[in-house]
């Protein structure tokens, strides 16, 4: 009889499934959407190509489970593929499934870490699909996902996938040193971190609990041909603007943040099925003056290093070094409203609620490219500390602090004073 092999849970894995413990009735690990299909998808076909991509990769196979050794969660892929097959009901019927799968959130220890439904009424044809968020990415999802699925579906065949159960053996493999020398890193980037100095005002008062707040809207200051003629990268360039509106909003020269890296287009990972990403917390003292090129330039420089001790993020995680740091989150070339199936498109009818929230941060922004060239946001934040009104302020600062570091030659007194 084959051994059953244990695998750790990467650090960000083992932050996500914490989070979900701690509240458990939380629906924020589902990610994944209700797509209405065309009339003349085969769906037969469609359940094949599903069940053959399924078996391709490990990360379907991954199952949480306790070591026996240590006594501590992991994970292992060796788990049985449910195939999936096509469900006909009415379409009475059909709405009652979809908001009851829509909604239940997942039990994850030693259970399939995905929901895949393909549903058939008279009238409509239907695929849902949804992944618990820490075992897939968003690059996973919307543009690995649906590019191979759209594969097998045309009876295409696809080489070897990377495993991700190789992924994280590799990520994994660190000696005690290196693991304390980044602990210390961290814990030192983050002493001085103070909400009270590091974040917006508060100014709600009488409000005792976390309570969600969300804004959106578009930029109109900047647009995708900036950097066209620029050798600014997007993702940094937004990050290092949030910082700067930080520092103007919270009249404090030091910020902290924290950001998100795909862990993808480097070592050959980009095509792995499974969450890569991580989350890096950072700071910088705005006290020296000095143009914003010279600034971006030191500022990347200090985040290309900071990745190396992305093995020791879990004392980030583990000892809540970034629970009220404000979160940064830049998206770019994903599918987010349709999917391709054949020569059909596949539109999103409904995404997963996730009202309740196991993640209770103070302020997180999240900037997405879309497709006319502009940029949009979302902001969300903790609605018991700030006012709508002072977010919508804070957007402000941030537009107008991209529109004037468009120069490179602005000095940072200019923008934070």
């Amino acid at each position: 009889m084959a051994t059953e092999k244990f695998y750790p849970l990467r650090p960000i894995q083992r932050f996500l499934i914490d989070t979900h413990f701690k509240k458990a009735k939380s629906t924020m690990m589902n990610v994944g959407m209700l797509l209405k299909l065309s009339p003349v998808v085969d769906m037969e076909r469609l359940a094949a190509a599903v069940n053959a991509l399924l078996n391709a990769h490990d990360i379907f196979r991954c199952r949480l489970t306790i070591n026996p050794d240590t006594e501590d969660i992991c994970q292992t892929f060796d788990g049985e593929i449910v195939e999936v097959q096509v469900e006909k009901t009415s379409d009475e019927e059909f709405e009652l499934l979809r908001k009851k799968r829509l909604e239940t959130p997942y039990k994850i220890m030693n259970q399939p870490l995905y929901h895949i439904y393909l549903f058939e009424t008279p009238n409509q044809k239907y695929f849902y699909v949804d992944f618990y968020h820490a075992v897939m990415d968003s690059v996973s999802i919307m543009t690995i996902f649906q590019r191979e699925l759209n594969f097998y579906y045309l009876g295409r065949y696809l080489d070897k996938p990377e495993s991700y159960a190789q992924f994280v053996t590799e990520e994994s493999i660190t000696s005690p040193a290196e693991l304390e020398t980044g602990h210390n890193y961290w814990r030192n980037l983050l002493a001085d971190f103070d909400a009270e100095k590091n974040l917006p005002t508060v100014d709600v008062e009488n409000v005792l609990a976390w309570t969600k707040g969300t804004v959106d809207g578009k930029f109109k200051s900047i647009s995708e041909e900036f950097f066209r003629t620029t050798r600014f990268g997007e993702n940094k360039f937004f990050l290092a603007a949030f910082m700067l509106t930080l520092a103007k909003v919270t009249d404090s020269k030091k910020v902290f943040a924290t950001w998100l890296d795909n862990g993808r287009g480097k070592d050959d990972k980009d095509q792995i099925m499974g969450l890569t990403t991580n989350i890096f917390p950072c700071a910088w003292d705005f006290a020296e003056d000095m143009t914003f090129e010279n600034f971006f330039n030191i500022f990347s420089g200090k985040i290309r290093q900071e990745l190396d001790y992305k093995k020791s993020l879990d004392v980030v995680y583990n000892d809540g070094l970034a629970d009220d740091v404000p979160s940064f989150m830049f998206q770019k070339n994903l599918i987010t409203d349709h999917f391709t199936i054949g020569n059909t498109t596949a539109t999103v009818a409904d995404m997963p609620p996730n009202e309740i929230s196991a993640a209770q941060n103070s302020l997180d922004i999240k900037i997405f490219a879309g497709d006319d060239g502009m940029y949009k946001w979302r902001l969300t934040y903790d609605a018991g500390r700030f006012s709508a009104e002072s977010m919508k302020n804070f957007v402000a600062a941030l537009e107008d602090t991209l529109r004037v570091i468009q120069n490179k030659d602005t000095r940072i007194s200019q923008i934070i004073s």
